[in-house]
């Protein structure tokens, strides 16, 4: 075909190039006219007569995309200047110039050198002139002509994509517009129908559809199901000539996918499910999962589940899992095995986004049968009651019971349940219960002023289970009776002035009471009885809880009497009625005209009338001062006159201080060493006595040891003399002990203080079988007149 078309343009550009070379008989073109030039040539300035050229350019056609062996003959130019002897030369200017289109000078004929394409360029404007080849003169004007390339189909039609991407809802109607496909075609579509593109569907059929012309894809097939099948690709093809054969084409794919709808229904899997729960499960506690499934995805699959019916309906709940879809069985209340042991309901799966259209398919939710059995464990005793309010006067006795709480085992079995009080809550332990019936009872007297509220927690155990155990609350309060007397407010500095006149009010007093009646507090106030004729003053009762003090006479006296003590008793209203007597102490002041105190102190009257108060003031600061100055002199002469008894420890008397008191053994040694005595062999020299300080320091006088001496009588006479020469001797009454025995005695102590008898009863006839050491001793001891001599 295509070389027919060929062979066709070539025939008709021949039969144009021969009637462009005939002259045409008459032109009414500028070119085909002759003109005569006038002009003076340069040689002989002859005239010279000018004839345009006989022919005429218009455009040369030229096939693209040529294949044959030779050159493309283009077209040929001459003028009728060209008398064929070669002096004329045509010269071609433009477009593809000496490249793509070659001039033969002598002839004329132009030739295309190379392939063309009409999709890179499809005309080519060029220029032509004659030049005479002696003169190089033009012969002719310049003339322009185009040659315009024929297209041919060489162009297959391409499509602007090279896949494409679609979505369409499920379940659409036949002829629904899925997407528009467009392809493109180089060639001319102004000649042939080489641009002319129809489109057609290679793959997807039966499903969709291409209309030929416009590349719309269509659905083919009605109610296309996404659950089914969901993504689907189709092959379409683009043909240039029109779809005839032998034209090119070129093709695309489209991946289309089809969208959820909301035309499944949830569907649960089984018609009956099983779950079970312990009694103790608390509220809010999962107990299973169930799931409706839904074909649709999205929103299509959200289901909201509801329990529609059931005796379980108020004591379970479920609730939907927004992740996964699956309704949640939770507990609701309390569950009691003793009380129902299996319950049912009724579950119901709904979609949250039905569609509309679809509605005719049926409801779009569906049901299903919850079974749940109740499982038996041990429960802590349950109180009747959330808490209890127990009310007890104030002066109920103790051992009194004040109230009673009660629990019971829920559980088949009724253990028998003990109470005790938590001591945590009383720990005064002002309350205590009976542990078999649980009454509570008071172990302490009760306040209400001191403690208004007691709260306390009780707890009740299973015997034979003590960890089963709960507790309660126990409110008690405590109700007033009538106990406490009222009493002043406060206390009153009442004062009278001395030209006060009489029925003048000078004192409003007021009463508390610590109790708190029910009708609230009413006060009575009047005088003692032996003072109901008080000559001075009179109580007034104002009905309101508070009485007022008048003067019963005109004119007081500070120096007869400055001060009045006025008793007053003081009633409530409450039974039984209390009363307290309240004293009032009044004072007689000096007071102005306008009976202001200027001042109450009998003392004033005598002072003179130019001491002012500060003076009075620095006079008893000076007293005060001069008192704290004689003290401080008297402590300080007290204990510079004690002087110590013993300055050394060489001396190893002691003072009595107190007699009958038989000290504190051989651990007291406060006073003196008594290691001296246990070991004179150990004494220090010139130790101080530690129970005194001394008042002056004296030379202590030197003695002979002590140890030499091996008769004690010896040493008690050189003893008592020295004391009896010593200047330092106290004045007073001293005893000086001489607790040194010897060397391993085997007499023991020989002082008499330890004697548990007298000493007309004691026996020393035992001192002579002791040996010649005591023999002195038994002599002295021994016998009738040892005491005279």
């Amino acid at each position: 075909m295509r070389t027919y078309s060929v062979l066709a343009v070539l025939l008709w550009s021949c039969m144009l190039h021969v009637i462009h070379m005939m002259p045409p008989p008459k032109r009414n073109n500028k070119h085909s006219q002759s003109e005569k030039i006038t002009g003076l040539s340069e040689n002989d300035g002859k005239t010279l007569h000018r004839t345009k050229r006989g022919w005429m350019w218009n455009q040369f056609f030229l096939l693209e995309e040529y294949t044959g062996p030779d050159t493309q003959y283009v077209g040929k130019l001459h003028t009728d200047q060209d008398k064929g002897d070669g002096n004329l030369k045509y010269i071609l200017t433009g477009d593809g110039a000496g490249s793509l289109f070659i001039i033969d000078e002598n002839t004329g004929d132009i030739h295309a050198a190379k392939k063309l394409d009409r999709e890179e360029k499809s005309l080519y404007v060029l220029r032509a002139k004659a030049i005479d080849r002696k003169t190089g003169r033009q012969v002719e004007p310049e003339s322009e002509f185009i040659i315009k390339i024929h297209d041919i189909n060489d162009n297959e039609p391409k499509f602007t994509k090279d896949m494409y991407i679609a979505s369409i809802p499920e379940m659409s109607g036949v002829g629904t517009s899925v997407i528009q496909v467009t392809a493109t075609d180089a060639d001319d579509a102004n000649y042939g129908n080489s641009a002319k593109v129809v489109y057609s569907i290679l793959q997807g059929q039966p499903y969709f559809s291409v209309d030929p012309e416009t590349g719309i894809i269509k659905t083919a097939l009605p109610d296309m199901s996404r659950e089914n099948r969901e993504q689907y690709q189709v092959v379409i093809q683009a043909k240039d000539m029109g779809g005839q054969m032998g034209g090119l084409s070129g093709t695309t794919t489209v991946n289309i996918t089809l969208t959820d709808v909301n035309d499944n229904p949830p569907r649960f899997p089984q018609s009956t499910y099983q779950f079970s729960s312990p009694e103790s499960a608390q509220p809010g506690t999962p107990l299973g999962r169930i799931k409706a499934n839904d074909p649709d995805v999205g929103e299509n699959a959200e289901i909201e589940y509801s329990i529609s019916s059931g005796d379980g309906s108020d004591m379970f709940d479920i609730v939907t899992d927004k992740d996964t879809q699956e309704g949640i069985i939770t507990v609701k209340k309390h569950l009691d095995f003793e009380n129902k042991m299996l319950y049912t309901l009724r579950v119901e799966a709904t979609n949250t986004h039905p569609d509309p259209r679809f509605l005719q398919l049926g409801p779009f939710k569906d049901t299903a049968l919850v079974k749940i059995s109740v499982e038996d464990v041990d429960e802590p005793p349950v109180f009747r009651r959330p808490w209890y309010l127990i009310d007890v006067d104030e002066d109920a006795k103790e051992g009194s019971i004040i109230g009673q709480v009660v629990a019971e085992d829920p559980d088949t079995t009724k253990n028998a349940i003990k109470y005790s009080v938590d001591r945590h809550t009383d720990l005064d332990r002002i309350f205590n219960i009976y542990s078999g019936n649980g009454s509570l009872f008071i172990s302490k007297p009760l306040d209400r002023e001191e403690t208004p509220w007691h709260n306390i927690t009780v707890i009740a155990t299973e015997i034979n289970n003590p960890k089963q155990s709960s507790q309660i609350p126990v409110f008690i309060r405590i109700l007033d009776i009538n106990d406490h007397a009222p009493e002043f407010a406060k206390y009153y500095e009442t004062f009278v002035c001395e030209n006060a006149k009489a029925g003048q009010l000078i004192q409003t007093v007021s009463a508390v009471d610590k109790d708190e009646p029910l009708q609230g507090h009413k006060f009575f106030f009047e005088l003692v009885p032996e003072f109901a004729a008080h000559p001075n003053f009179s109580v007034v009762d104002n009905k309101d809880n508070t009485a007022g003090i008048m003067t019963r006479r005109n004119g007081y006296s500070r120096s007869k009497m400055n001060t009045y003590l006025l008793p007053i008793i003081i009633f409530d209203n409450d039974y039984p009625i209390q009363s307290s007597t309240g004293t009032l102490t009044i004072r007689v002041c000096a007071c102005d005209s306008r009976g202001n105190m200027q001042s109450c102190s009998a003392e004033a009257l005598l002072l003179p009338a130019g001491l002012s108060t500060g003076a009075l003031v620095a006079i008893l600061l000076c007293i005060v001062i001069l008192l704290v100055l004689v003290v401080l002199f008297t402590a300080l002469k007290r204990q510079r006159k004690k002087e110590p008894l013993i300055i050394s420890k060489d001396d190893v008397r002691d003072n009595i201080v107190t007699y009958n008191d038989e000290g504190g053994g051989e651990e007291d040694t406060q006073a003196f060493d008594i290691g001296t005595l246990r070991n004179p062999e150990a004494r220090e020299e010139s130790k101080m006595r530690r129970d005194v300080i001394p008042e002056a320091i004296f030379q202590i006088r030197r003695t002979g040891p002590l140890w030499e001496n091996i008769d004690i009588q010896d040493f008690i006479h050189r003893r008592l003399k020295e004391n009896d020469s010593d200047p330092a001797a106290p004045p007073y009454d001293s005893l000086a002990t001489y607790a040194y025995e010897g060397n391993d005695s085997i007499a023991n102590s020989l002082s008499s203080l330890e004697s548990l008898t007298t000493e007309g009863n004691q026996d020393y006839d035992y001192l002579s079988d002791w040996g010649p050491r005591f023999k002195k001793l038994a002599d002295m001891y021994g016998g009738e007149d040892s005491d005279r001599d």
